[in-house]
Order: C-alpha cells, then sequence, then structure tokens
C-alpha cells in the first residue's frame, strides 16, 4: 500500500529527453541545418556534388588528398580480391592479417618507435589506449580542448581526470605540483588541436611533464602527414619524442582505423588488454592497404607536403587579406571565428549555396561565443579553386558583415 496515495505518481520516459530535444528541427526548418548532407559525388576529393550543386570542398581531413591517389586505390582494390571485403573477427582472435602484421613494422619504423599497434578507428585508439594505462590511483591530465575521444578514454580508465587550461603550461604546471610524487602522472594532448588548428607548446608541456616525472602522450591526428620534415607530426615539427603518439588513418592515411605507438613493453599490455580493439573487428584489408600504400608516398614523396604547406600559406594571406580572424594557425586547418552561432549557421549556408562547402562549428566543440567555420585544405586543391573560394568569401563577408 502506497505510503501517500493522495500523490500521483509521473512516469518519465527514458525517451522523454530525445522528444524534447528539436533545436536540429528548427535549425533545418530555418534552412540553415549544415551536418550530414551526403555526397553524390567526389570529383577527385577538391570537388564534390551535394543536393544536385558541385561545389569546392573546403571541409575535408584528406590534407594530402591522397584519397583519389591511383597507388591508394589500387592497393585497396588488390587486397579485397586477396582477402575480400572483410576480417570477420578480432585481431585478438581470427581478424589479424599479415597486412596488419606489416603496418605496424612500418608504422614503428617510421615513428622510429619499438612498437606500433592498430585499431579499428582513431576514436577506439584513444579509448584503447587510454582505459587501461591509467589506473585507480594514477592521474590524466588533458588539455580543456583536446578532442573528445581522449576524454571518453580516460573516463573509461580508474584514473583521475585533471584538466589545465587550453595550452597552459603554467596551469598544467601547477595541476601537477598538487598531485602525490608518487602518483603515474600522464599527460596527454592533441599534436594539433582539430578545432582551432593550433598547436600544442610541446617544448614546454615536454619540460613540465619531465619536471613531474609525467609520462607524455600526443594525439596526432591532424599532425602526421601535414608537419615535420618527413611527415612524422607535431613531435618532429618541435624536433621532440614523446612516449606515446596515438592517430587516425581517415585523414592523411586516406583509409579508416587509428594507432598507437611507443615502447614494445607498453603496446604488448595495450594489445592483450584494451577491450576496443579485443572485442572489435580489425580495420579490413582494403583500409590496412589504402594506409599502407599512403604511408609509402608520405615517405618517398615529399612534394604532397610541400604543395599542401604552399596552399595552406595562401589561403591565410587571402583571409588576413579579407580581414577574417584566423587564430593563427599553423597546421592545415584554418578556422574563421564568427562568434554567433545563428551567424555562424547564416554564413555556412551562404557559402554553401554559392559553391563552397565549409564546417559549422558550435558549443560544445568550441567554447561559448566562439562559434566558427571550420576550413581545411589538401595539397591537391588548385590555385583557381581557392581563389574562387576566396571570391565567395569575401562577397559573403561583406553581405554578412562578419569580417573582422
Amino acid at each position: 500500500m502506497d505510503s501517500f496515495p493522495w500523490v500521483q505518481k509521473v512516469h518519465v520516459s527514458l525517451f522523454d529527453k530525445c522528444r524534447r530535444y528539436t533545436r536540429p528541427q528548427k535549425i533545418q526548418a530555418a534552412n540553415l541545418y549544415p551536418y550530414f548532407h551526403p555526397i553524390l559525388l567526389s570529383h577527385n576529393a577538391t570537388e564534390v556534388t551535394i543536393e544536385g550543386r558541385r561545389m569546392v570542398m573546403i571541409g575535408s581531413n584528406n590534407y594530402l588528398g591522397l584519397t583519389h591517389h591511383p597507388r591508394v586505390q589500387e592497393a585497396a582494390r588488390t587486397a579485397i580480391e586477396e582477402f575480400g571485403t572483410g576480417c570477420s573477427g578480432s585481431r585478438f582472435l581470427n581478424g589479424t592479417l599479415e597486412l596488419h602484421v606489416e603496418l605496424e613494422r612500418r608504422l614503428a619504423a617510421y615513428f622510429r618507435k619499438e612498437a606500433a599497434l592498430t585499431f579499428s578507428t582513431g576514436f577506439q585508439t584513444n579509448l584503447g589506449v587510454l582505459s587501461v594505462l591509467a589506473g585507480k590511483n594514477d592521474l590524466v591530465f588533458c588539455d580543456r580542448e583536446n578532442h573528445a575521444s581522449i576524454f571518453d578514454g580516460a573516463r573509461l580508465s580508474f584514473g583521475t581526470i585533471k584538466k589545465y587550461r587550453h595550452n597552459d603550461m603554467d596551469d598544467l604546471d601547477r595541476l601537477l605540483g598538487q598531485c602525490d610524487p608518487e602518483a603515474g602522472k600522464l599527460v596527454v594532448t592533441d599534436g594539433v588541436f582539430s578545432m582551432l588548428g593550433d598547436l600544442v607548446n610541446l617544448p614546454r608541456l615536454s619540460a613540465v611533464a619531465k619536471k613531474h616525472g609525467a609520462k607524455v602522450l600526443v594525439d596526432d591526428a591532424h599532425g602526421v602527414g601535414v608537419l615535420g620534415s618527413g611527415g612524422r607530426g607535431t613531435c618532429e615539427h618541435f624536433g621532440l619524442d614523446v612516449d606515446l603518439i596515438t592517430g587516425t588513418f581517415s585523414k592523411s592515411f586516406a583509409s579508416l582505423g587509428g594507432f598507437v605507438v611507443g615502447d614494445a613493453d607498453v603496446i604488448q599490455y595495450v594489445k592483450h588488454h584494451a577491450r576496443a580493439l579485443i572485442f572489435s573487428a580489425a580495420i579490413t584489408p582494403s583500409s590496412a592497404a589504402a594506409a599502407l600504400a599512403a604511408l609509402d608516398i608520405m615517405e618517398r614523396e615529399p612534394e604532397h607536403r610541400e604543395r599542401l604547406r604552399s596552399n595552406v600559406e595562401f589561403m591565410k594571406r587571402g583571409f588576413a587579406k579579407l580581414g577574417f580572424d584566423t587564430n593563427g594557425c599553423e597546421s592545415a586547418i584554418i578556422p574563421l571565428r564568427i562568434g554567433d552561432d545563428a551567424a555562424t549557421f547564416m554564413a555556412w549556408r551562404t557559402l554553401f549555396d554559392q559553391g563552397v562547402f565549409t564546417n559549422a562549428v558550435v558549443p560544445p566543440a568550441v567554447p561559448q561565443g566562439q562559434s566558427l567555420l571550420r576550413t581545411s585544405y589538401m595539397a591537391t586543391h588548385t590555385r583557381e579553386q581557392m581563389t574562387r573560394c576566396l571570391e565567395v568569401f569575401a562577397r559573403v563577408g561583406r553581405e554578412l558583415q562578419i569580417l573582422q
């Protein structure tokens, strides 16, 4: 019998929050929704057809433009013919191919590390690595602008997360100084921050970590293939070594999957404890083969990086001349700060209608009041395409009054 029979029971459905979440529908109704637009055709990656409109793609992470490279495509086709379309199992059991072993050997050699391990995605790499390395008495120090996969991996561990202000090494030093000197400590950072395009202050971070006896992991998803004389990313750019590097094949490697490189005993431990690896199917034969072919090109043909850097400098100069705030970026990502969410959606739509595809980025992907258009560039963009984009940005910037 109820203790309070006069009180009416209110039953809350698990899905009530889903029905209350109507923001996407409102943005769609205003014809400003910038997400999930299917690409009908990809014309050598630099131009795409969406909703019957051909446009210049400056919203891709295909930095070296290798998704359409003949050798990468041929490697993927050959792998399908030899191994089929999938592995049908975990790396731990029946899903390991010679292609995976060769790719890991080559990655370790490329990054000058003892060993490497591949995962099904870059996101799963950070989940797998961080969730098993940090134990209940350990501390994980994260830049507040780190990728979501880093925070999710750290939360899955039994360690304690400590967030430091973005690229603020004095704040990191303060937090490290407050903790138990005997505790295990891991500092995790993006090499290139995926929304703002800025680089970690790795020289200072490394010095602070060494001072406090902390290990360092750099997620270099947006740095590998782009930075460094050999394309090895942020660490090579600064001439430094760190304990672990994670990355993805979905950007410069023109494929799908992820990897971690480091000391052999650490990789062996992760290999036998990471649930994200053990309980996931292995990356497909075509993905492994495409990544291997892309790695060949990255090692042997530096001209792709050189063209990319030239293209980025061209666009940075163009945007600066127009009066856009580009956040002093040093990578292939050039963010254009707008500030207001609605203005960002309107700018995205106007650019879209005039044949330029960008990415609208709003909170929580960026801090409140710092919404932006994320643009990114490929080695295969032509000057004609980039000039066309700048002309459109000039018109849209004046029309919407978003120029600085």
